[in-house]
């Protein structure tokens, strides 16, 4: 469920190549040809569970003031039956129906007709028609990159609804929350049903298909690789970037305004939750291109994981810290608050500067100075299914030298930060930080998974350079 990228540890280029022999490790290149046991168990727990979790933990904050254990506690002591909750819990509306709606449709404008023009208007910036990464196939994508515009458009139309129009109370969001996650329920489902439909009768590119004769496998995880519609309609770019994280600040500044109107002011929590999580969002649509190299593009296929986790998970379980401090408003000392501006501040700078020497390096060929030196790296090479060799360099200097994924640190950093705005009086807000740290950590041993099967003994010289995974001399 994405939103946090891992950049693949590679600069690549292309030689033409038909050593059958080595076209055997790439075949393991992305999810699964075959499940074993605890992979099927762990996906059937998730179908079962995450869209059960995501609805507790709304329902807990909507009844329960955002108490994870009182919903139980009623339950086991018999005060309260399932049905009682449930009867609480408002339904899908006709206008949370329209609302979430006219979102989507709006956010689709502007990614598919709506060209970018910030990369001609803003020094750095890198928009408009991009190339992604190879994919197993041999096939390289072009995509119309233009989050930042459309990021930029919904908001300068959000705050001129709130101080000059007034078509709708700022508070919309958060007023109408649990029927809207019935309507991102059924998109969720809707477009990972579509996928999968997709992947087995009108596929975009069929050679960049999997197949696992599993169907909880092959739903959760997809079938296509990059599926389309049309030449620049992407899923994947699509539902990583917009609905959900251009909604992601939306959402806390809905959980602000109605901070507002309920107590007469925004407390400084619900002011540092905001500034570091706009800041990790602009991040991402800056640096949208970048994207395209990472995990999420270039190795995950299409499926319900990225379908529902990107339309339900993701605007609802990474925003809890601004719906905690709805119910509970924090106002930090001065001393708290700035140190975890500070330590979110940090996470952030590691997170931008791990990657930002890894995608110099790419863009350089390695003629660069990372740290004031000339990188060092690892040469290394792979087959893709049609017979092509390319070849990789793995940085082995920088922060990439202390850690092999030293970026999820700084992420990791960030994300304590976040709950630590919200105090210590109940645990709910400590869920993503919880969450993070084990997203993050499977994202770690699943990717050189991957880099192992792809790169073979390269990537076995690699470990033995770089030996930790996230903290240098601990892990």
């Amino acid at each position: 469920m994405a939103a946090h990228q891992e950049k693949k540890p590679s600069e690549e280029r292309k030689h033409k190549s038909t050593q059958n022999g080595t076209q055997t490790s790439q075949v393991q290149w992305g999810r699964a040809w075959e499940v074993d046991w605890f992979s099927l168990a762990s996906i059937l727990f998730l179908l079962m569970f995450a869209p059960l979790i995501t609805y507790y933990f709304i329902m807990s904050c909507d009844q329960y003031q955002c108490s994870l254990i009182d919903p139980l506690v009623d339950l086991l002591t018999g005060n309260k039956h399932l049905s009682d909750i449930w009867n609480k819990t408002p339904g899908l509306t006709y206008r949370a129906a329209g609302i979430y709606t006219l979102w989507v449709a709006f956010q689709v404008v502007l990614y598919v007709f709506l060209p970018d023009f910030c990369h001609k208007l803003l020094p750095g910036y890198v928009g408009g028609v991009q190339e992604g990464a190879v994919t197993p196939a041999g096939v390289v994508n072009k995509y119309e990159i233009n989050g930042l515009q459309a990021w930029i458009i919904t908001h300068v139309l959000w705050f001129a609804n709130a101080y000059y129009f007034h078509c709708f109370s700022p508070t919309i969001i958060f007023d109408n929350w649990i029927p809207l996650l019935w309507c991102a329920n059924i998109l969720g489902y809707a477009v990972s049903t579509f996928a999968m439909i997709k992947g087995y009768f009108f596929p975009t590119n069929a050679k960049d298909c999997k197949f696992t004769s599993n169907f909880f496998y092959d739903y959760m995880m997809g079938i296509e690789f990059n599926p389309r519609i049309g030449k620049w309609f992407d899923f994947k770019l699509f539902f990583n970037g917009r609905p959900g994280i251009v909604a992601w600040t939306l959402i806390n500044l809905s959980y602000a305004a109605k901070q507002q109107e309920l107590y007469g002011q925004v407390t400084n929590s619900m002011i540092l939750v905001n500034v570091l999580q706009g800041i990790y969002v602009l991040d991402f649509f800056w640096n949208e291109a970048w994207y395209l190299k990472t995990i999420d593009i270039c190795h995950d296929h299409f499926g319900w994981y990225l379908g529902w986790g990107d339309c339900v998970w993701l605007p609802y379980l990474y925003t809890l810290q601004g719906l905690y401090l709805v119910y509970h408003p924090v106002q930090l000392c001065t001393a708290n608050a700035v140190g975890i501006l500070m330590l979110g501040l940090a996470g952030y700078y590691i997170f931008r500067m791990t990657n930002h020497q890894k995608d110099l390096f790419r863009r350089t060929n390695g003629n660069c100075k990372i740290w004031g030196k000339k990188p060092e790296y690892i040469e290394c090479s792979y087959m893709s299914v049609d017979g092509t060799k390319y070849y990789s360099k793995l940085l082995t200097s920088g922060f990439w030298g202390w850690a092999r994924h030293f970026n999820y640190t700084g992420d990791l950093m960030g994300s304590l930060a976040y709950c630590l705005a919200c105090g210590f009086e109940h645990i709910l807000p400590y869920f993503y930080i919880v969450y993070m740290a084990i997203l993050l950590t499977h994202r770690c041993i699943r990717d050189e998974h991957r880099c192992y099967s792809k790169y073979g003994k390269d990537w076995k010289r690699y470990t033995a350079t770089v030996p930790y995974r996230l903290i240098p001399g601990i892990f």
